[in-house]
Formats: C-alpha cells, structure tokens, sequence
C-alpha cells in the first residue's frame, strides 16, 4: 500500500506518563491503559492511568504555581513562554501531525492542518497577553478614584474531546495561561498522545513547574468529578456533549465556579435559491466531511430550496461519490474511519431509521469495503425533519438533504433544534444574508463558507450547545475577574 512521506515522531515527544508539578510520572497504582489506532484497532501504546487522587494532587500543584506565574511572572514575561511554545509546535508539526493521525485516524494533511491551527491560538494569545487592560472611570466624587482591574481568575480545569485533539487543547489553555492561570488538562482518553506531546514542549518552552498538569485516565468520570467540584478549581472548560457538560455544569456549581461549554451541535446548512451552487456543494464538501463528520459545528441538516433541490442533490453526490476514503498515511485521502466501533454503529443506525421512514440513498449508505471504522460517505434524500438523523447530532460522514419553500419556513426548521452552535447559509441576496444571520439562534454563522474557524473570531453555542466563547479577545475574557478598586482620601488640587 503507497503511503505518503511522514515525519517519524522523535521519542521525546511520546511520552505515556502524566505531567504533574513539572514531573513525568506514573498513575499511584501503576496501571496504564491502551490508545488504538482507528485505522487498524492496533495498540499505539499504554498510557498512564491515573484517577481522583491524582487529579486532586495536579489541582495542588496548579495552585501552588499560582501566585508565581500570575503575580511572578509579568505579562510580557508570560507571553515570551508563550510564543517560545509557539515556535516549538510549529517546528515539530510534522512529528505532532503523525502522532494525530495514528491516535485519532483523521488524514494526515488534515493533521498537519490542524496543528497549525492549534498554533495560532497559541501565537494569538501570546499577544492577548499583554493586553489586557484595565480602566480608570471617571470619579463622582473629587476626593475619588475609581479603578477596573482584571485578575486571573485561578486554577482552570480544562477537558478536551477526541476529535480535535490538539486544536481544542491550545484553544483553551493558551488563554488561561495568557492571563495567568494555571491549568490542569484532562485529554480524552481516545487521544492522550497529542497533548502529552503538547506537554513535552510547553515544558521545554519554560513554563514553571505546576503551571501545566496533563491528567491522563481511562475512566474521565472520577477526574472530570474531581476537576469540576475541587475547591480550588476557579474554572471549568470543556469540549465535548451536552449531557456531560450538564453534569461538570451542576458539579462545578458546589464551588461557584465559572464554567466555558461548547456542547453539542445539529447544524443547519441553507442553500437558497439564488446560491452559487458549485460554492454551495464546495462549502457543504468543507463542513460536512472535515474529520469525517465528526465536528460539533458540521452540517447536519442541509436545507435546499426546493427549486434547485434536485440540481444541488446532483452536483452533491457527484462531489461526494468521489471522496477518497483510506488510512491518514495513504496519499490524497480525505475520509479516514470514525473513532471507534460504537461511532460506526451510531451512524449507519441513523442511516437505516431514515431508510426505513422513507428516506433514499443517494451515495453510500454502508459501512465501508475496508471494514473496521469506516463508512461510506453518504448523502440521503428526502429527510423529514422528524426523523433522527436530523434530530440528533449523527457525528459521521452523513449528509441528510431536506426541502424548503421559503424563508421564514426554513428559519423556523432550522431553530427548530435545542441546540444552537454554528449555522451556514448561502445565498447573493446581501439583504437575506443579513437577515438570516440576525434570526439564526446559532453562535456562529457562517455566510457563503463551510469553515468559519478562526482564532481571531469569537465561537461558542447558544441554548444546550454551551456558554462562553472560545477565540478572540473574548477567549482570554473567560480566565479574568474584573476587579473594582475604590480609592477615597485623594487631596485636592485647591487649597
């Protein structure tokens, strides 16, 4: 089998211990548990296992570093750590590219692509670092001053999900570390490799021992329990489904701690009559099939007018029947498998619910000739809003297509949803383009694109699919307080 030219990982960033007080260590009982390959199902290597006792020791090491790397440390200081880290990434990109692509299966080029996005958060809030300012508000009073400052808000729990395995790592922790909180990270257990790797060279690029804990576990429940309720735990940040967010949401409750969810999606994707329908099918292509479907912000409902229904269905399933399907290491694939065994079955249940209530196939529809985690990228027919692949986020390559009349009926379907993350619309009218963005109850929306990330841009849900943003200056915003420093006994200026 041809595959294309990778960079072997060094052995310096494959570690299997937890990060903990600036020490790469075993879990107390010393057990580890295995990452697989999604290819193939073959071990990649064993991982610590670690549990609550642990995490409660990571926590302590966060806080001890806390005084030191907020107050120690300016902020001109904590950016240079910052941006040497940033270099790092990006001179190892290859090597962290193929550990990515062993543990979560997505192609290798998607890989490399991601861990230059993973980056830019990095490089972006190495600058944000220095620029959070505080205010001096005008006084009621001459013998008063009145001052805004903004403080890191403490230890940060962060928890990463499995599909974005080093993008969703940086995006949250650079800004905490920016403001000046320390962190303890807990990366799905799918995909340990790619932040311990992360690790590696955050300590190389200097931070202080304590600032950045990686807690490695099989079971996330007990680590997750003891992230969110510790007493020490300011804030919480995860990615990952609704109803775990829910649950760190009520555990992190006991402490008043802020929590940042982004939750899960059922994105709408509206083509409308006047859409240019090669960019269309081009930008369906970029959200629906990026990572094989598995994104919180993909389309999962693709809404079409019904006057170009039939024409876009066509130029669709010619785009998609041509979709490369193979291992990341093969060369010009663009669909690698799905995670693990119990993603395969969600999908192709979902495929088959909707078979059954009516649906047609018009490309796919199967597990895939390779077997193991793949499925044939499919694209379905005929969807009726009740049925489950477009009520329930399907998290794989499966573009269900339904009709639509007009423009307030397809704004009514498609906040028909308890979630709200991301939206996409075409359409040349600038007037409806307006308009669809401000009646959308979606966090982002995208306007003639499938791909709207960008470390520059604000992204987070609305409704079930989270609170607080994610990126831009209102990322770091999530890991400050604003304080209020009144200043009486100011002496006049007149005798």
């Amino acid at each position: 089998m041809t595959t294309v030219a990778v960079a072997r990982p060094s052995a310096d960033l494959l570690r299997t211990e937890a990060f903990l007080a600036g020490r790469w260590q075993p879990g107390e009982t010393g057990r580890t548990f295995p990452v697989t390959n999604p290819d193939n199902g073959e071990v990649i290597a064993h991982v610590a296992d670690l549990g609550a006792a642990e995490t409660r020791r990571a926590i302590e090491s966060a806080e001890a570093s806390r005084e030191n790397w907020a107050r120690g440390h300016t902020a001109k200081q904590r950016a240079a750590i910052l941006r040497r880290w940033f270099d790092l990434v990006v001179a190892r990109r290859e090597e962290l590219a193929t550990i990515l692509t062993l543990e979560q299966g997505k192609p290798y080029a998607e890989a490399c692509g991601e861990v230059t996005f993973g980056a830019s958060y990095i490089d972006f809030y190495a600058q944000e670092a220095t620029r959070l300012y505080g205010e001096v508000v005008p006084s009621d009073r001459p013998d008063r001053r009145i001052v805004v400052l903004t403080e890191p808000v403490g230890v940060v729990a962060a928890i990463t999900p499995w599909n974005f395995p080093l993008a969703m790592v940086t995006r949250k922790i650079a800004p905490a570390l920016a403001a000046g909180c320390p962190v303890v990270l807990k990366p799905a257990e799918q995909t340990p490799l790619t932040a311990l790797a992360l690790a590696v060279l955050a300590e190389r690029a200097g931070f202080p021992p304590g600032v950045v804990n990686v807690v490695t576990g099989q079971d996330p429940e007990p680590i997750g329990r003891e992230l969110a309720g510790h007493r020490l735990t300011r804030a919480v940040t995860f990615t990952g489904s609704t109803e775990v967010g829910k649950l760190l949401m009520a555990q992190a409750a006991a402490t008043v701690s802020r929590v940042s969810l982004e939750l899960g999606g059922n994105a709408p994707f509206v083509v409308f009559e006047d859409a240019d329908l090669d960019a269309a099918v081009h930008g369906l292509i970029g959200s629906k099939f990026r990572a094989s479907g598995q994104t919180c912000v993909c389309a999962n409902r693709v809404f079409v007018h019904e006057a170009i229904y039939d024409a876009f269905a066509e130029r669709l399933v010619a785009a998609v029947a041509e979709l490369p399907v193979g291992g990341g290491f093969e060369p010009g694939v663009q669909i690698g498998p799905l995670i693990d065994d119990r993603a395969v079955t969600k999908v192709l249940a979902h495929v088959e619910q909707a078979r059954a209530a009516g649906a047609r196939v018009l490309t796919g529809g199967s597990k895939h000739r390779r077997g193991g985690g793949y499925v044939d990228p499919t694209v379905l027919a005929d969807v009726d809003p009740a049925m489950t692949v477009a009520r329930e986020e399907t998290f794989g390559p499966v573009a269900p297509l339904l009709r639509f009349a007009g423009e307030d009926e397809v704004v009514a379907l498609a906040n028909d949803s308890e979630y709200g993350l991301a939206a996409n619309v075409f359409t040349r009218d600038l007037g409806r383009a307006w308009r669809m963005g401000e009646r959308l109850e979606y966090g982002t929306v995208g306007i003639n694109t499938g791909v709207m990330s960008s470390e520059l841009a604000p992204a987070g849900g609305m409704k079930q699919s989270g609170v607080g943003r994610e990126g831009s200056r209102h990322g770091i915003g999530e890991f400050v307080e604003t304080k209020y420093l009144c200043i009486e006994g100011i002496a006049s200026a007149n005798p």
